[in-house]
């Protein structure tokens, strides 16, 4: 998958707004966000297109506003000249790096090679390792925060690769690759060091709270 390709995980603050941007109340009763603030909210956090009926219901307002709102977010971030796009691809929107954009992003995710990982990619990386062929969400679980950025990251850097979908859920699943060996100096996975050593004691019922 190429830069371009890539989804963009944190849009900036909301542009601006239509007619269509006129804010309620949450159940709270505080002011509740505007539509365009809605949408890109949940569209920052997403892994594939979401279709305008879903964020329509999500939401609860009409879906030709919802349709509206996000043709005038994906234009306003175009006149705008931001390094990401709104796109409606596959039966559904989501972020990707603008075109223009992707040598740099290219370049960076190249030479990020270079660098060590972050706390959380090493945690990340050793729950794949371990517990693999592992999906996103069960990554998560294990450490109790979302783990989709850092996963992208890990597959990037050739560390972590796709292993099929998990055939009742249809997650898409992922192990280390031959590089992630080669790293570590490992002959295959046999040669991981064992865990029990550093578990602790009641490993039992941490594993159930993980399920």
């Amino acid at each position: 998958m190429s830069a371009v390709d890539e989804p963009w995980d944190e849009p900036g603050p909301p542009l601006g707004g239509g007619p269509e941007e006129e804010a309620g109340e949450d159940p709270d009763g505080g002011p509740a966000p505007s539509l365009s603030a809605a949408l890109e909210a949940i569209l920052m956090v997403v892994d594939v297109p979401v279709p305008e009926v879903t964020l329509a219901q999500v939401l609860e307002r009409p879906t030709h506003e919802v349709a509206a709102a996000l043709r005038s977010l994906a234009a306003e971030y175009t006149e705008a000249g931001r390094g990401f796009d709104l796109r409606e691809v596959a039966g559904g929107w989501r972020y990707y790096t603008r075109a223009d954009c992707a040598p740099l992003v290219e370049r960076f995710v190249r030479d990020g090679q270079q660098t060590r990982l972050t706390q959380a990619a090493l945690e990340t990386l050793a729950v794949v390792a371990y517990r693999q062929p592992v999906s996103r969400a069960r990554v998560a679980a294990v450490r109790g925060v979302n783990s989709d950025g850092v996963m992208r990251t890990l597959v990037a850097r050739g560390l972590v690769e796709e292993a099929g979908t998990d055939p009742e859920s249809q997650a898409v699943l992922y192990r280390t690759s031959s590089y992630f060996l080669e790293r570590l100096g490992l002959k295959d996975l046999s040669e991981l060091p064992e865990l029990a050593p550093f578990l602790p004691d009641d490993v039992e019922n941490l594993e159930e709270t993980t399920k």
